[in-house]
């Protein structure tokens, strides 16, 4: 059956892996990135009736508006993902400077509950769908120098938990795990050696099928996505 799936963040890395094999496979995908080129060339390059919007997740009012044309166009999703995130440069963290701090609380944990904000009331209206929020390995244990990483991924993990505890009977929200993949986030981690880790083709090929199995069954379960 198609699926109508919103993505978050989707102009590189696993967003953009996600949007492509999702159309791939036949479902339908709105999604969002700050990047206005990127999102003019997924546009073009996949056209009705997928759509993507330019908007920065962590400012409220562009996500609302975003939301409310969606909407107004579309069914209320089957899967949203939250998958928008950022990643500071390695340092202690009393050397984070509080601006970079603020911009990545602001993007990975205040961007989710935006989203969750504008788009959920909907999917409550309807009676079904699942919520996945990207979560981390650094949202289940911890690293030096990924303090504030850590930090909103374990704030992610616990506000999941919590939502799947007020949403109804045929819905869900997990907290989900993607693994180690070679990203450029996961270069500005582990610079040369990130390219040691599973490349982003080969997760799609095991986190696309194992995402749209989700179920109800899952609501409050933290998942890791299988290798």
């Amino acid at each position: 059956m198609t699926k109508l799936i919103v993505i978050t963040g989707v102009s590189q890395g696993l967003g953009q892996a996600m949007t492509e094999r999702f159309i791939q496979l036949g479902h339908t995908v709105v999604g969002c990135a700050r990047s206005q080129a990127a999102v003019e060339q997924m546009n073009e390059k996949f056209g009705s009736p997928h759509k993507f919007t330019t908007l920065d997740v962590a400012d409220e009012a562009q996500v609302m508006n975003w939301a409310k044309q969606i909407l107004s166009d579309y069914k209320p999703p089957d899967l949203l993902i939250n998958n928008a995130a950022m990643i500071n440069k390695l340092a202690p963290l009393w050397e984070i400077p509080s601006e970079d701090f603020s911009r990545l609380i602001d993007v990975n944990i205040k961007g989710v509950a935006n989203v969750i904000r504008h788009w959920v009331p909907a999917m409550i209206e309807q009676g079904t769908g699942i919520i996945v929020n990207f979560s981390s390995g650094w949202g289940r244990s911890t690293s030096p120098q990924v303090a504030s990483y850590c930090t909103s991924k374990w704030a992610i993990e616990g506000l999941t938990r919590s939502l799947a505890q007020e949403l109804p009977d045929g819905m869900a929200a997990i907290p989900l795990n993607p693994g180690i993949i070679h990203t450029k986030m996961l270069e500005v981690c582990y610079g040369e050696d990130a390219a040691n880790y599973t490349s982003i083709k080969d997760w799609v090929d095991h986190a696309v099928p194992f995402l749209l199995q989700l179920s109800p069954s899952d609501n409050g379960k933290p998942l890791t996505v299988p290798n």
